[in-house]
């Protein structure tokens, strides 16, 4: 059998590869080869950061958990009604409450789009939205502090801001028209229906069993997620303390200034893993010495433009969009870090 029967065989029997489990598992077995003495110190360093992070985990699993049983999340389409400059802020505000991730939120984008909503509020809510939530807001505060937390939910909001008004700015100048969307691209499905139709709120949740359900199925399925992103994270994290040199990361992002910032936000958007689980790496780094304006540049572009992000922005937006929506990532990614730094200095 070849190896493209043996995968279609196994997508047929309905078994998947996880990334995440998989490159854990691989990186044991290498230490257990190469270096078994760090895989003790490897597995306490991880018990003893879930230990420390489990409490903050629980309450934004919870949390997000609790938008999606309420139907809190279809509150964003009050955002996107009324005059576009409004809308563009209103939009920023949104977005960085939503519990949406940098390609959970393209679907949106697109059935917002193709409702007819400007591209200015859009674009607000598109670059706000991965960059920060609720339950990420608990993780960021649980390992950078709370006020890393308060910086980087204004930062995002910030981004979301420059790029509504930049589109705005476009827009009359003649540079942005004609339909954002690429051609043939769809209507969002249910998240479209869920745009234009909102239904009510409840925030009693657990006296619909249909919601009460979907509560309990929403936490085992980011309990899961989540949780091995943030293990491979952490097994990361342990590595770069024990072979990093902090003062590489020192010499390369340690003194906050526009290159090293500069640096820190290119460098997010191939590595960064996801919005919660950057978050240990970005703790282990600042240890080794990574300043902290380029620790939030990192988070602030990586968030916005990873990779997996910018294909699915590519794959519905047009070029000229898609060139806006990355210049405007990463131009509000090293504006954020250098205020920052000039902040914590």
């Amino acid at each position: 059998m070849s190896i493209q029967e043996t995968f279609s065989e196994i997508r047929k029997r309905g078994w998947t590869f996880d990334t995440a489990w998989i490159a854990i598992a691989l990186i044991f077995t290498a230490l257990a080869v190469l270096a078994s003495h760090q895989v003790p110190a490897t597995a306490s360093f991880v018990v003893k950061a879930v230990v420390g992070v489990l409490p903050f985990f629980l309450v934004s699993i919870l949390l997000t958990a609790y938008a999606k049983a309420t139907g809190a999340e279809s509150l964003i389409a009050g955002a996107f009604t009324g005059r576009r400059s409004t809308m563009v802020v209103f939009a920023s505000l949104i977005g960085a409450l939503s519990p949406f991730c940098s390609c959970g939120v393209i679907p949106v984008i697109a059935a917002l789009l193709a409702t007819g909503v400007p591209l200015a509020p859009v674009m607000a809510f598109w670059l706000a939205s991965p960059l920060m939530d609720p339950s990420m807001f608990v993780l960021t505060a649980g390992l950078l502090g709370t006020q890393f937390a308060l910086a980087k939910t204004l930062a995002a909001i910030s981004v979301g801001l420059l790029g509504g008004f930049a589109v705005l700015a476009l827009e009359r100048q003649g540079i942005l028209s004609g339909n954002p969307l690429r051609e043939g691209v769809g209507n969002g499905g249910c998240s479209a229906s869920r745009i234009r139709n909102p239904k009510a709120v409840v925030w009693r949740f657990w006296e619909e069993r249909e919601r009460g359900e979907a509560f309990r199925a929403n936490v085992l399925q980011n309990s899961l997620f989540l949780g091995k992103w943030l293990l491979l994270a952490f097994v990361l994290e342990s590595l770069m303390v024990a072979y990093v040199p902090g003062q590489l990361i020192a010499s390369i992002v340690g003194d906050g200034g526009l290159l090293s910032i500069l640096v820190a936000a290119l460098v997010g958007i191939p590595s960064y893993l996801n919005g919660n689980a950057a978050l240990p790496l970005v703790s282990g780094l600042m240890d080794k010495g990574m300043a902290p304006g380029a620790a939030m540049a990192f988070l602030m572009g990586g968030g916005v433009t990873s990779v997996p992000a910018m294909l699915a922005v590519w794959a519905i937006a047009t070029r000229r969009v898609f060139a806006v929506y990355l210049a405007v990532a990463i131009t509000g990614a090293v504006l954020s870090g250098l205020l920052y730094q000039m902040y914590s200095a």
